[in-house]
């Protein structure tokens, strides 16, 4: 009887851990592919699991932040789901690219046109998003899930510092530290390495260059010289030809 009270009490405090669990391992979340790094640009997933055992997510709704808006957003195509990217004209223009832009993305919205995210599985809605701010670590994007039973379910509640992770949390992008060359190391890199390789074929060839003219002139410095010797030898002989003649005619 001790021995399955101890079992039942196992089970309901397993249970009890599961459930609070289980809102922070199932939420809706946001993960960049790679890394977003601050004042460039990425491409990130929102992650959305399905909770329900009897109802599928037709729907997800994302708000973009408005305290630092993102000019630039722009969701992949997703077979079976409809979308719709909503705009909203800025209070303060943000200067993109040298440009002034005085409206960006507010809104996104996936709208399931078959069966949606089925009990047991997750989607991924990936956005390429950019420029990215430089004066924030992190970027809140506020989700609503709607199931097919006309469910909803907000993820909207900001973590405050300090304190217990909220029930329903809203999705955190970290943005991680701007690379020094300005965002495009790769290209940079590369640029670089490019430029260095350009240089070093550039001083073979004048090396070669010189060579060829070091070459060019140590043989015609001995043409010349076997010539002024020949020239000089003819000119020798005929000075003894010359005063033979002369004696012969004396004589």
């Amino acid at each position: 009887m001790k021995t399955s009270r101890i079992a039942a009490a196992t089970v309901v405090a397993g249970l009890a851990v599961l459930g609070v669990a289980s809102p922070a391992l199932a939420h809706v979340s946001v993960q960049p592919e790679g890394t977003a790094a601050k004042g460039g640009y990425a491409v990130v997933d929102f992650k959305v699991p399905n909770e329900r055992d009897n109802a599928s997510t037709t729907k997800l709704e994302v708000t973009f932040p408005t305290d630092h808006p993102l000019a630039s957003a722009m969701p992949e195509p997703i077979d079976g789901w409809k979308i719709q990217v909503t705009k909203a004209t800025l209070d303060k223009p943000i200067e993109l690219h040298g440009k002034q832009i005085s409206e960006a993305v507010s809104k996104i919205t996936w709208t399931a046109t078959g069966k949606g995210v089925e009990p047991g599985f997750f989607q991924k809605f990936p956005v390429s998003v950019g420029a990215l701010p430089e004066d924030t670590d992190e970027l809140v994007f506020k989700a609503v899930q709607t199931y097919s039973n006309k469910e909803v379910v907000r993820w909207i509640e900001v973590q405050e510092d300090g304190a217990e992770e909220p029930e329903n949390p809203a999705p955190v992008l970290a943005l991680s530290a701007a690379s020094e060359d300005g965002h495009h190391g790769a290209s940079a890199d590369k640029a670089s390495d490019d430029s260095h390789e350009s240089e070093e074929k550039d001083d073979a060839e004048a090396a070669a260059a010189t060579t060829a003219a070091g070459d060019s002139s140590d043989t015609t410095a001995r043409v010349l010289g076997v010539v002024g010797i020949v020239v000089g030898a003819a000119g020798v002989g005929y000075g003894v030809l010359a005063g033979r003649r002369r004696t012969t005619t004396d004589a």
